[in-house]
């Protein structure tokens, strides 16, 4: 077989074989839960303690999403594209690219600002109101 159309083929499995393993380690490693989820629900008599159970064993986050956070990484991806692209041969395509992405940057940071999203930034805002 020639030595050109190694590169190509191993770089097409690569695509498929990453989220194929991602998927089953993802349920392998759920599985466990569930069947410790299973065993304790059969022995409890309480659906109250059940339900806390379950609220122990949740992963997501409870916190609300930070867009100041995502705004400034964001603006940052798209300053690093545009330098990119005025380094590389790209040129006008990546420097367009950056711009597009620095200003979805900026306008997530505006909105971070406009809406509060954390408990106690609403608190404040609610007691400055008030004040006024």
């Amino acid at each position: 077989m020639d030595q050109n159309i190694i590169i190509p083929i191993f770089g097409m499995l690569v695509g498929v074989i990453i989220p194929v393993s991602v998927f089953i380690w993802l349920y392998y490693e759920g599985k466990g839960k569930r069947e410790t989820i299973l065993e304790i629900s059969k022995q409890l008599e309480n659906p109250e303690k059940l339900e806390e159970l379950l609220r122990i064993f949740d992963d997501r986050k409870k916190e609300p999403i930070d867009y100041r956070r995502n705004g400034v990484i964001t603006i940052f991806v798209g300053i690093g594209l545009y330098l990119l692209g005025f380094i590389m041969a790209f040129g006008n395509i990546l420097e367009g690219v950056g711009f597009l992405v620095t200003a979805i940057g900026i306008g997530t940071l505006i909105a971070g600002y406009l809406y509060p999203n954390t408990g106690k930034e609403l608190t404040n805002a609610v007691e400055e109101f008030e004040k006024k």
